[in-house]
């Protein structure tokens, strides 16, 4: 039986999927949280982290990774389209919007404060690979625009871990602060949505989404 488990790892919401063949982890955080992740898994009694699914290139997403590699022998997978970035520990913002455009700025700062480091996957994934080879009934739905390797996991069909495709910070909504290909984020919603998930959980906002939810879904 799976269970999900909500991580805050910096700025963003990671998710550690525990089944009975292991642990798999939906994207690691901000440089510096391998530990909070170490303890989640401890308390769960495991010692079986099996793969560290990276959503998108971005440092919230990536920063710890690397880390959790060495400490667990967990591989890394991401998508091909940002493995280059990742791999030269880069974080590809595109074209900023609204408030985006603050974080646009500060971002030279961000990157001298807190170093990314660079980040080889060990996996580079496709649109429809499946997750079965590491017991998880799981496949992986391109959904870029946010970056152009952003995807999304859907896991037994029933629930859908998309990074920052969405939020559910405050009012859900789509990704309105930087994009790489605007146009491309309506229509991978219009994808995620073709799925039917159940249940959609965001790299930012700590409360999944219901399917009724995203079907209402407002594009700024």
């Amino acid at each position: 039986m799976l269970e999900i488990h909500s991580l805050s790892l910096g700025m963003v919401q990671a998710y550690l999927l525990a089944f009975d063949q292991g642990l798999i982890l939906v994207d690691a955080g901000m440089p510096g949280y391998v530990n909070r992740v170490i303890r989640k898994v401890s308390s769960l009694g495991r010692g079986d982290l099996r793969l560290i699914f990276i959503t998108h290139a971005h440092i919230d997403h990536y920063g710890s990774a690397a880390a959790l590699r060495r400490a667990t022998d967990a591989p890394i997978a991401i998508h091909y389209e940002d493995e280059e970035a990742m791999s030269r520990g880069e974080t590809p913002l595109g074209e900023a919007r609204g408030r985006g455009r603050i974080v646009g700025a500060i971002m030279p700062l961000v990157e001298r404060l807190i170093p990314l480091e660079p980040t080889k996957p060990d996996i580079v994934l496709k649109d429809g690979d499946s997750l079965r080879d590491f017991g998880l009934d799981a496949c992986v739905l391109h959904t870029p625009g946010h970056t152009m390797g952003s995807s999304s996991l859907i896991v037994e069909g029933t629930f859908a871990f998309v990074g920052d495709l969405l939020s559910a910070s405050g009012k859900p909504h789509a990704q309105r602060l930087f994009a790489q290909n605007w146009p491309a984020i309506e229509r991978s919603i219009d994808r995620l949505k073709s799925m039917q998930p159940e249940w959609i959980y965001t790299g930012h906002g700590k409360k999944p989404l219901k399917y009724q939810e995203l079907i209402k879904l407002e594009m700024d």
